[in-house]
């Protein structure tokens, strides 16, 4: 199954960048995980754009993109109690196209707070929520993560082993299941 990963944080040693990174290797046996490089470079969301139907090419890109993945991972910091706008703004760009409704998606935040970003993670609980997204799990809390994370790579082996069983929850719930076999011996078989 491929996936695709988005980063809510622009800095280049970002933590949750580092956790991406990280998953995109523990992903690796389960099928392709794109990890859009920076949200960044989106537009701002704007309504007459979206209401328009010519969307910047950027946006119908990104839209194709989570549209084709069969899971979702998000990586966010927290900023005055919420995730960060670069990330708002691209979850606003696929509010209007519905590419996650019913998609499963994972959350993780790596924070250097001893909560790992558990506000950001709640406000993105609910707006997922509001478009239709299944979420997987409760999501993954990184606390004190700046002693977990360093040089780039995730360094805690108890963290590692937490990302690869969100992750496999992620998977499981993105994996299409076969359809069920009748019963032998059943009239109807």
């Amino acid at each position: 199954m491929d996936a695709l990963a988005l980063c809510g944080s622009l800095r280049k040693r970002s933590l949750n960048g580092a956790v991406l990174r990280a998953a995109g290797e523990l992903w690796a046996p389960r099928g392709g995980m794109r990890i859009e490089p920076s949200l960044g470079w989106l537009p701002f969301f704007n309504q007459d754009v979206e209401e328009s139907g010519v969307l910047p090419p950027e946006v119908a890109e990104f839209r194709e993109r989570a549209g084709a993945a069969g899971g979702v991972l998000i990586a966010t910091p927290e900023y005055a109690s919420g995730t960060s706008g670069v990330l708002k703004n691209a979850l606003e760009w696929l509010v209007g196209g519905g590419q996650l409704y019913d998609k499963p998606v994972a959350l993780v935040s790596a924070s250097p707070s001893a909560l790992g970003g558990d506000r950001a993670q709640a406000w993105l609980r609910e707006t997922l929520t509001m478009m239709g997204a299944r979420l997987v799990a409760d999501g993954l809390l990184i606390p004190q993560a700046s002693a977990k994370i360093q040089d780039g790579r995730v360094v805690d082996s108890a963290t590692v082993k937490e990302l690869d069983e969100l992750l496999a929850r992620l998977y499981e719930a993105g994996c299409p299941r076969p359809p069920s076999m009748p019963e032998a011996g059943r009239a109807d078989a």
